[in-house]
């Protein structure tokens, strides 16, 4: 399988078309008057196209038999007073759409938005953020322009095409069997595309996808790529993304002008079988030259709206697709997030946890742990050795390949994340700064904090200082919009944010890397605070972190070679007084780096 086979396993689901229907429904049916008012705009407006097909056969009619002035002037005044009513009507249609579909639109994407915010973080890793966000950008963009022009125009035919019909039996049944001769044409040129033509708009909304997915990785790890030389793999990835979504882009295309011949081709049908029948009926004097006439000019009316709607197919079909893929993320089974007690044993307990990324290359051997509250303990080794996917599973951010991860009473394999989160809070290297102000950033731990709350935590992580140096205090805006942070100052911010969430269970990986920088005193005693008295688990990226442990685990080719205290440890004369020796004649290096290579890295990862 290759690498894109393997992502497009991991994407969010498509909604089946009923699925997608009753989604669409739910969202509308709220607003059942502006729809209403929507139909019977459409079918007002198409009620008065036809009236001047029909004042055109009655003035050839006058004409022809020598009518009166008066005829002429009244058909005339019809036919004027028609497009009146047409254009009104055409413009209150669209006035109701958007007020029917417009904030459904709107609710929906909210609903998308909402849900894939809920997803576990795993989730939204393997699908990839290209998944996501072509999802509530592309796809919500097709159908607001299908809203915004291909619907009104579809809705707008289909109304003009069903009347016209109707006005050919109004002249003579004969003259609507006539027209409708060439309905098993155009049902036929449907029924070719139909099957065809589903499965490659969904085709091009999933490659886009993963074309956006493709960019928007190369764009942001664009630093690393080229650290390591391997940008060339990263563009011809976007490449190969951007070919595959062009090629399906031209084939639906080709695959729609060859629909658009078969649709003409029932068009010159109709055409003709309309004007022999016309003949006819004259020659045997059953219909008059207008209605004959007035007959041509409906079927020729028809060329228009089914072009419309053939014109409009292509952009009706994409945002079909694309509402599906909208329904398929709102129709992902919530899990329950319910409050979960865990017990009067709060102790994390790993339990035979092993995982492999890749089906039979296990990077995680079985591994029995446990953490009992107030006990820190840190996990070090190589880089490679399996510790940020140890951490991962303890936080339960990943989902081992077996064994179980309990807190207490609570399974955090098969619990919410939602609900996880509030007992085990994971920091990681890779922290944000939220757009807003520095209030805002805290409170999303403890929405009910107060400013006492909230300056007691950032006291605590030696943050206090540089806050109270900042314009506006706790109202500062902080940020890419705002007051830059250093990468120590965002470490600091997200260690405050966990004191106030007040878990039961802290995992950091590498939370304190920045302890190199200028505020490294500042971020260790951050570090120690947030998990002084509760149950700790630190990927050690200084050997500082792990002296002061209770206890030190030690990872090679993912799995623990030795464990105990730091001091027994060193006494040992093993792998970790190694590291130990190695980690003080450096002075500040960094325990990772023994035996560090790029594709190590991503394994651990």
């Amino acid at each position: 399988m290759s690498t894109d086979e393997a992502t497009n396993v991991h994407l969010l689901p498509v909604a089946d078309a009923r699925s997608t229907t009753a989604v669409a429904w739910r969202l509308v049916r709220a607003r059942r008057a502006s729809l209403a008012l929507t139909i019977a705009s459409f079918l007002l407006t198409g009620f008065a196209g036809v009236v001047p097909v029909l004042m055109i056969g009655r003035i050839v009619d006058a004409v022809r038999e020598d009518g009166t002035l008066r005829e002429i002037v009244v058909a005339a005044t019809v036919m004027v007073l028609a497009g009146l009513v047409a254009g009104l009507f055409s413009t209150l249609s669209s006035a109701a759409l958007a007020q029917a579909v417009a904030p459904a639109l709107a609710e929906l994407r909210e609903d998308v938005l909402d849900r894939a915010l809920h997803l576990e973080s795993q989730r939204i890793e393997q699908a990839g953020i290209g998944d996501v966000l072509s999802r509530v950008g592309d796809d919500v963009r097709k159908l607001t322009e299908a809203l915004d022009e291909a619907i009104p125009l579809l809705l707008g035919s289909l109304s003009a095409i069903g009347f016209t019909v109707g006005g050919l039996f109004t002249l003579d049944w004969r003259l609507g069997l006539a027209g409708l001769a060439a309905a098993p044409c155009y049902v036929l040129a449907l029924r070719w595309y139909l099957p065809r033509s589903i499965p490659y708009y969904r085709a091009e909304r999933t490659a886009e996808g993963a074309r956006a997915e493709a960019l928007i990785t190369g764009v942001r790890d664009a630093a690393t790529l080229r650290a390591f030389g391997v940008e060339r793999i990263a563009l011809e990835r976007i490449e190969r993304r951007s070919a595959a979504a062009v090629e399906i882009t031209i084939d639906v295309f080709r695959l729609f002008t060859r629909f658009g011949a078969r649709m003409n081709g029932s068009e010159c049908v109709g055409l003709v079988l309309v004007l022999g029948t016309g003949y006819l009926l004259v020659s045997s004097g059953a219909a008059s030259v207008g209605d004959a006439t007035a007959a041509a000019l409906f079927f020729h009316r028809l060329f228009n709206p089914i072009g419309a709607v053939l014109f409009v197919f292509d952009a009706v079909q994409a945002s079909g697709a694309a509402l599906a893929r909208l329904a398929g993320v709102v129709l992902i089974a919530p899990r329950d997030h319910a409050p979960v007690d865990v017990g009067p044993d709060p102790t994390l307990r790993l339990t035979g946890v092993h995982h492999a990324y890749e089906e039979g290359r296990p990077v995680l051997a079985p591994i029995d742990l446990e953490v009992r509250p107030g006990e820190r303990v840190s996990v070090v080794g190589a880089t490679g050795a399996g510790k940020t996917t140890l951490g991962g599973i303890a936080a339960g951010t990943l989902s081992p390949s077996g064994g179980s991860v309990r807190l207490g009473a609570l399974d955090i394999t098969t619990a919410a994340e939602t609900v996880v989160r509030r007992h085990v809070a994971l920091v990681s290297q890779e922290v944000h700064v939220f757009a807003g102000t520095l209030r805002d950033n805290l409170v999303l731990a403890d929405p009910h904090a107060d400013d006492d709350t909230l300056w007691a935590a950032l006291t605590a992580t030696e943050a206090a200082a540089w806050a109270r140096t900042l314009p506006h205090g706790l109202d500062t805006v902080v940020g890419d919009l705002g007051h830059p942070l250093t990468p120590a100052q965002a470490q600091q911010l997200a260690l405050t944010r966990v004191l106030l969430l007040d878990p039961q269970v802290v995992v950091l990986d590498e939370a304190t890397a920045e302890a190199g920088s200028s505020g490294a005193r500042e971020l260790e005693q951050a570090g120690e605070a947030v998990t002084r008295g509760r149950a700790a688990l630190v990927i050690a990226h200084r050997l500082s972190q792990a002296r002061t442990s209770d206890r030190v685990i030690v990872m090679e080719h993912g799995a623990v070679v030795e464990e105990g205290p730091h001091d027994d440890l060193v006494r040992a004369g093993g792998r970790y007084a190694a590291l130990w020796s190695a980690w003080s004649d450096a002075g500040t290096g960094d325990v990772g780096q023994a035996g560090w290579s790029p594709a190590r890295d991503l394994e651990d990862r």
